[in-house]
């Protein structure tokens, strides 16, 4: 049984451009990724602004405490630089943050959170060349990390195309989907910046394809609900660690001790079509958004439980 009914979600920002992610501010302002600008604004009647200069992939979004956006850019779709990005929609202001750490190219910077000393954490999903290889289960993935005082450094590597990332409340524990693992892995986070080894949080999230066009082949199979690719990640206020599984429609919850529970599954994908990332928003943080890799829109629904408040949140 779900938590949340497929009908209970309604279409707002019809009309954008792969909305990868979506991040809620203090003030309530809604904004979400698109290809077409650096992010857009989604207003209250559902419609949507675009604000910023296009370029590249924009894919997961956050916020810092200033309120300014952090986009990390997934370069790869039209085979350019995948930087770490930041736009302040205040003022205008677009700027590359990081297009590289020890020597290492960002060429698919995947999504990015940010804690309270001030450090931004982020993956890089590979290297792979297209879009199909990436998931051939290559483990070229890893996680940097760009500090307050401007120093960067990789603290994980050797992932498989790691990809949406959570913090725990306390911010002892960094979570990663593993997208081609269909798994999650948690790593302790260890003073200055740094991570301790990672280790697999919950089972193995479903079924993994075979042969070098995997993605490919789980967004053509007809009998893809037991598909594990994990995308976007995202904690609720009780603790569960919310998974988007986009190639099974499907987003379930691995619970504080270690279950799995369906959170909501639309199998047709006629709604719930290919969902990448969860995102709270709200006075009382039920305001539920979920961002698409295939849908021209975003979905929204009340939340049965609350989210745990991102840093610009608090």
């Amino acid at each position: 049984m779900s938590w949340i009914a497929t009908e209970a979600f309604g279409k707002i920002a019809v009309g954008i451009d792969r909305p990868e992610d979506v991040v809620v501010g203090r003030d309530g302002r809604v904004f979400a990724s698109d290809h077409q600008c650096a992010v857009a604004e989604i207003h209250p009647d559902g419609s949507f602004t675009r604000m910023g200069p296009k370029g590249g992939a924009p894919n997961g979004i956050n916020m810092d405490g200033q309120d300014r956006i952090l986009i990390a850019n997934f370069g790869i779709y039209d085979r350019e630089e995948g930087p770490l990005q930041r736009f302040d929609p205040t003022t205008g202001a677009h700027e590359i943050l990081l297009a590289e750490v020890e020597g290492r190219r960002l060429t698919s910077a995947n999504y990015p959170v940010i804690d309270r000393a001030g450090n931004i954490w982020c993956a890089n999903s590979t290297h792979a060349e297209t879009w199909p290889q990436a998931l051939d289960g290559r483990a070229d993935g890893f996680l940097f990390v760009l500090r307050p005082d401007g120093s960067a450094s990789v603290v994980a590597e050797a992932l498989k195309f790691p990809n949406g990332l959570a913090l725990s409340a306390d911010e002892r524990w960094l979570y990663c989907a593993q997208t081609s693992g269909a798994d999650v892995l948690r790593f302790e986070v260890l003073p200055g910046g740094k991570l301790g080894p990672g280790e697999r949080y919950g089972p193995q999230l479903g079924r993994l394809l075979s042969g070098g066009d995997a993605e490919a082949e789980a967004h053509a199979s007809h009998h893809s609900a037991d598909l594990g690719y994990t995308d976007g990640v995202g904690l609720d206020a009780e603790g569960n660690l919310w998974v988007c599984l986009p190639a099974a429609n499907k987003v379930v919850a691995i619970t504080p001790s270690g279950g799995v529970e369906t959170v909501f599954h639309d199998p047709s994908g006629a709604l719930v079509n290919h969902p990448t990332n969860v995102t709270w928003g709200g006075q009382d943080l039920r305001d539920l958004y979920i961002g698409s890799i295939r849908a021209d829109y975003v979905l929204k629904a009340r939340s049965p439980i609350p989210g745990q408040p991102h840093l610009h949140q608090r």
